[in-house]
């Protein structure tokens, strides 16, 4: 089956919490309406980050061609703004070989900045950097996030407290323009602007996304996180990379360097991504025109739900 609207082209995303099964109903979606997936998973795109990420195997993908994934070296540095230029590639491609463009994951700030735009901003400022990194290292990280709730409480709800990378651009765009980064984010245009876009949201109790997350930790060690990160290490790459910042990463290389045990760093892990999902669903309850859907992706409901909703907001259906 394949979806036709009459005027613009069509584009799907599904997003939400994490473990909500985004990845499994992008799959279902895209195997009934002749489509292909557009990762937005700010981890994802660096080649080497599998396990913290959940991959999907190239099996588990079952032929849907998947995009953004593996795309850079974990040394590169990799920005929502280089993800908005890459997906919107990505997507007219697809669009122009008569396929559906589905973009699932949870990284809301690549999908604001896909489906609302991105301002540039100014470029790096040293001298603010160098004072702010000072002002870290002397009263800690999460000072920095204080600061960034006094001038812009948007992007400190969306910035973890120990983001230090994300913090210190929060607070030099805002002493350089005057204006907080959200605001800049309001202004902007989107790439893909001439795409009549459906956005569907899994949201599932906290209470099932708690245990869902727990389960998960426990796979990504049995299946060898710690593991894959010694190798990333051992190839060379600096644990000061970008891609290390990240749930998961971040929490293991602690493990690694003696902070805590393995039972702690587990616990850890599962009480962030917690917190992660709470952040996330209030990120995407603010984002206009969400369908949301209160099952699993990978629930047959889930499905259900996605066609009912992509064949009602059609002008016209075609199957074949």
């Amino acid at each position: 089956m394949t979806l036709e609207t009459s005027k613009s082209p069509l584009l799907v995303a599904i997003v939400g919490p994490t473990a909500t099964g985004k990845s499994n109903l992008a799959i279902e979606v895209a195997k009934r309406f002749n489509g292909e997936v557009v990762s937005c998973d700010s981890t994802a795109v660096y080649k080497g980050f599998d396990i913290g990420t959940d991959k999907l195997s190239i099996s588990d993908r079952q032929g849907i061609p998947h995009h953004l994934i593996d795309v850079v070296d974990g040394s590169c540095s990799y920005s929502a703004a280089q993800y908005a230029r890459d997906a919107t590639a990505a997507i007219n491609n697809i669009t122009e070989r008569g396929r559906l463009p589905i973009v699932a994951g949870g990284s809301g700030l690549y999908y604001r900045s896909l489906t609302r735009g991105l301002f540039d901003g100014p470029g790096r400022d040293e001298q603010i950097r160098t004072r702010l990194i000072r002002i870290a290292t002397k009263r800690g990280v999460e000072y920095l996030h204080r600061l960034v709730e006094r001038v812009d409480p948007v992007s400190a709800r969306r910035i973890q407290q120990r983001d230090e990378k994300r913090l210190i651009r929060a607070l030099e765009v805002y002493y350089l323009t005057g204006r907080p980064l959200t605001d800049h984010f309001n202004s902007t245009r989107s790439p893909i602007e001439s795409y009549d876009v459906i956005t569907l949201g899994l949201h599932l109790p906290l209470e099932e996304i708690s245990r869902r997350v727990r389960d998960r930790v426990n796979k990504q060690f049995r299946r060898g996180i710690i593991d894959e990160i010694k190798s990333l290490l051992n190839g060379g790459l600096s644990r000061d990379l970008q891609p290390f910042g990240g749930l998961v990463y971040r929490q293991v290389l602690e493990h690694l360097e003696g902070v805590r045990d393995e039972s702690a760093t587990r616990e850890l892990i599962a009480q962030e991504n917690r917190r992660y999902a709470r952040r996330q669903l209030i990120w995407f309850r603010k984002e206009p025109n969400l369908h949301w859907i209160s099952v699993a992706g990978e629930h047959p409901d889930a499905l259900q739900q996605a066609v009912t909703v992509l064949q009602a907001r059609l002008c016209r259906t075609v199957i074949f």
